[in-house]
């Protein structure tokens, strides 16, 4: 039997003198004593806290320029949409920088034109309504007092109007949110002229920018990014080529309808129409036949109910007629794949999303036929959706009357004997 100690272990046999005993062996699975950490863990942790950093840095920085990304977005579409016009002009001498400046200038008076009109009619119909405010509030309170036998009189209604404490809180709240519109006012000038000054250095500097992209390229990756830009050029030209044909139409037609009504202001109208109902995608028609409708309402209602008619009509003509024939050689996709896009560059960049959606799809898709590789299709009934008889089995109806003719016939009840 092993001797133990006194605590009940066994006792370890004493070492000869002079002599070391052995180590202990570790257990397994133990780091064995004075093990040191790996030389690559310190670098390692110091390596993905920093990549952590990174991220969250890029991250934040990335939703703080989110505006200037989108604005620059913006400029470079619009570089695009003027490259046709401001080429045409340099080929024929005129330096780039003021063949730009030339085309920024007839955009800004037209801007300027159709924003003057548009403001003198809204002013001159506030001012009619104004005006008239006093004749349609008797017509309305003679109206009450006739169909519930009541005496209401215009100065009492105006006395509590003044001293209604809803008013007055009304008041206070337009006071108040004067700042917050001044500032929206001023931030909107400052996006529009970032916007500008971006897209007048893209147009201008058009080819050196190109060049300083090809520079850092190898020559097989320069020729497809400048087939793409190409590609891109056409096909923004071409999509507001159509939508400005499309706009001078509408116009045109709603400006007729307009004055054969005799509807005030039946220019401005048009061109309201026009532009709204072309230029801004999915909800513009109905923005654009609003304004009409509302102004047509005053003349007579009557003239609403033609406008909201005639809105209609035209739009399904323009989508069914006159929109596929326009877009088909410039802009040719197809018109489900055309809300798709509109729908996603909603969701993704709202409403300049919307609006640089289908040229940039148009843009893609051209791109990709380029590289996609395509066969000639059989000639086959069932590619023009006709199916071939005696391939897919019995029909329906046929498998039907095999099962009922195939099913036994019920045994006869036996008699009571």
């Amino acid at each position: 039997m092993a001797p133990t100690d006194d605590d009940g272990r066994t006792a370890r046999p004493a070492s000869p003198a002079g002599t070391t005993p052995p180590a202990a062996s570790p257990a397994p699975g133990a780091a064995p004593l004075g093990a040191r950490m790996p030389r690559w863990l310190p670098r390692a942790m110091v390596l993905a806290l920093a990549l952590i950093a990174a991220f969250q840095l890029g991250s934040w920085a990335f939703h703080q320029l989110t505006g200037l990304l989108i604005n620059i977005l913006i400029a470079f579409f619009l570089a695009l949409a003027i490259e046709p016009a401001v080429s045409w002009m340099s080929l024929r001498g005129m330096r780039r920088g003021f063949a730009t400046f030339l085309v920024f200038l007839g955009l800004a008076i037209a801007v300027a034109g159709f924003v003057t009109l548009l403001g003198s009619m809204l002013a001159g119909q506030i001012i009619k309504m104004v005006e008239g405010f006093p004749d349609y509030l008797d017509s309305v309170i003679n109206w009450v007092n006739e169909t519930f036998h009541t005496h209401v009189r215009r100065v009492d209604v105006q006395e509590g109007l003044l001293h209604s404490d809803w008013l007055r809180k009304y008041a206070q709240n337009s006071a108040a949110g004067v700042l917050d519109v001044s500032g929206q006012v001023l931030g909107g000038l400052f996006q529009l002229l970032t916007i500008g000054l971006f897209a007048f250095y893209f147009a201008a500097d058009g080819p050196r920018l190109r060049r300083t992209l090809c520079s850092v390229l190898p020559p097989a990756r320069q020729a497809e990014v400048l087939r793409a830009w190409e590609i891109a050029v056409d096909k923004t030209g071409g999509y507001l080529y159509s939508r400005g044909v499309m706009a001078l139409i509408s116009g045109i037609a709603h400006y007729i309808l307009l004055e054969a009504l005799g509807v005030p202001y039946a220019p401005v109208l048009g061109v309201w129409v026009g532009l709204v109902s072309q230029f801004i995608p999915t909800i513009g028609t109905y923005l654009a036949g609003a304004l009409p409708m509302l102004i047509a309402f005053t003349v007579n209602p009557l003239y609403a109910v033609w406008v909201l008619v005639f809105v209609v009509v035209y739009q399904q003509f323009e989508n069914y007629m006159l929109q596929p024939k326009l877009t088909s050689k410039s802009v040719d996709i197809h018109p489900a794949v055309a809300f798709g896009s509109v729908i996603a560059g909603t969701a993704l960049l709202g409403a300049v999303g919307a609006l640089i959606a289908i040229p940039a799809v148009a843009t893609l898709q051209a791109f990709l036929g380029a590289y996609v590789k395509r066969y000639d299709v059989t000639d086959d009934p069932r590619v023009h959706g006709h199916r071939r008889r005696g391939t897919g089995g019995p029909g329906m109806l046929t498998r039907a009357r095999r099962l009922v003719g195939q099913r036994p016939a019920e045994e006869p009840e036996e008699s009571p004997s």
